[in-house]
């Protein structure tokens, strides 16, 4: 079996193997934090820790860097932590069992916890290494990061002094990072009564399926079909045309998920039930045809079903159908700075009928810009309390709006091309990182997050490219020797 510190870079993997031996859920970082001070004691370096567990190590400046800009390199200790049903893994006590395969080093039936951990041996190895010339070093290490952002939330203010963060959290070799979007979650609450079903109706079930969903963030701008949406206007439609009655609506699952499915049981008077059909057919014909290009697997059925005992009261369905149809999704706005990036959307994700006669409607919102990300939600929220739905709004995380004139970005593109003959990639995602939440409490900091190649993380079939760690740290190290001088 190969050991992983015979791999190159020999520092970076004798640390991320000795990192896989050390259990670190997220919540349960106690040994990864026992095993990070330990190595700063080691290593006779100055660091401390705040109330929530985060780690900053400092390592002094090369002789006659001191007057290079300090720089602060930052990852984090948690892992996500899954495993194949057949895998007998305890993630609380037992080691992660590597393999190399070719150009990648994966775990044996469980996640490898290269998302962090490859950043995690990236600062230990620069920490410990006296030979490498850089200025002053900040080392942040921050907790439970996968389950919320936790670590980062709770930072404190002037936990370290640095004015250049970088984000060794990404997983894309090639790609550097300069923004992220921030988001935040709406949840409405509607009260709905209901009446005895009319004797003279008969009741269907209506579904929509075969969508492709999709991440509410990376996804949002495919054109891809909200199984609510289109499950809604049919609805709305129908209760115009054919007196139709709701008895059940729900549709979606996960809050950062487009919805894919979705179905109603619904009842319309006897006297419509052949145009009914007609019409359905007719509609059904109209929608595939809208979503030929984008959802060619959308599956839209009608079948009859027993006649519920109970449909929703007339003023509260009008309230429902009315707001579902009037709540945005999608994108909202794109980015006026950074090419084909999504600035704003807001996901329609979920709508649960629960007892005792509650409706749940869950929304996500998110932008790069916070105060965008605020309006989009304000009008999800106005949305839903013109029909008097109770609405409650999580507290969120905040954005990283890109700055395409980013001092480290600059510096870490010229490093990168010099390098490797070839420039890389200057991007930001509609997604979550922890560097929205650093800016928030440190505005002036000038941020870039980058890293090897990772697949499928969050997953047993995670695995970390050998090659690209290489090609990683070689960028690391030239971009904290090319660090300007402080300006005095």
């Amino acid at each position: 079996m190969t050991t992983l510190g015979s791999l190159k870079p020999s520092p970076v993997w004798s640390y991320f193997e000795e990192i896989t031996k050390i259990p670190r859920p997220s919540k349960k970082e106690e040994k990864i934090i026992a095993y990070v001070t330990g190595f700063a004691e080691k290593h006779s370096l100055k660091y401390k820790k705040d109330a929530v567990g985060n780690i900053v190590i400092f390592k002094p400046s090369s002789p006659g860097l001191e007057n290079l800009k300090p720089v602060c390199l930052q990852s984090h200790l948690d892992m996500v932590c899954e495993k194949n049903s057949s895998s007998n893994h305890n993630f609380d006590t037992d080691p992660i069992q590597t393999v190399v395969d070719g150009d990648w080093v994966k775990a044996v039936d469980t996640t490898l916890g290269a998302d962090n951990g490859i950043g995690i041996a990236a600062e230990l190895a620069i920490l410990a290494d006296k030979s490498l010339q850089h200025g002053p070093l900040e080392c942040l290490f921050t907790i439970d990061e996968e389950t919320g952002l936790n670590g980062a939330k709770g930072l404190e203010s002037g936990f370290f002094n640095s004015r250049i963060l970088i984000n060794l959290d990404s997983e894309d070799e090639g790609e550097l990072f300069i923004g992220c979007a921030g988001g935040m979650n709406t949840l409405a609450t509607i009260k709905y009564n209901v009446r005895r079903t009319p004797e003279d109706h008969s009741a269907f079930r209506i579904e929509v399926s075969g969508l492709q969903g999709g991440h509410s963030g990376t996804d949002i701008h495919k054109n891809r079909g909200n199984s609510i949406k289109i499950l809604n206007q049919f609805l709305w439609e129908s209760r115009n045309r054919f007196e139709a009655r709701l008895s059940v609506f729900e549709g979606g699952n996960l809050r950062n998920a487009i919805a894919r499915e979705a179905y109603a049981v619904v009842v319309v008077p006897n006297k419509y039930h052949d145009v009914f059909m007609g019409y359905f057919s007719d509609y059904t014909r109209l929608l595939k045809a809208t979503y030929l290009v984008d959802e060619p697997g959308i599956q839209f059925t009608l079948v009859p079903a027993d006649l519920p005992e109970k449909v929703m009261k007339k003023k509260v369905q009008e309230k429902l159908l009315n707001t579902l149809y009037a709540c945005p999704h999608g994108v909202i706005a794109w980015s006026r700075v950074m090419e084909n990036l999504v600035e704003t959307s807001t996901n329609l994700a979920s709508v649960k009928f629960e007892s005792p006669n509650h409706i749940v409607v869950s929304t996500s919102q998110r932008s790069s810009v916070n105060i965008a990300k605020q309006q989009i939600a304000n009008t999800v929220r106005s949305t839903f309390k013109l029909a008097g739905a109770l609405v409650e709004q999580t507290e969120g995380y905040p954005g990283w709006n890109p700055n395409p004139g980013s001092e480290i970005m600059n510096i870490s593109k010229s490093a990168y091309t010099k390098l490797f003959g070839v420039e890389p990639a200057v991007k930001a995602i509609h997604a979550g990182l922890e560097c929205g939440l650093f800016l928030e409490k440190y505005p002036y900091l000038d941020m870039i997050s980058f890293g090897p190649t990772i697949v499928d993380p969050h997953s047993p079939s995670e695995r970390i490219s050998i090659s690209t760690t290489g090609k990683f740290w070689q960028l690391l190290l030239e971009v904290l020797r090319n660090i300007p001088v402080q300006a005095t």
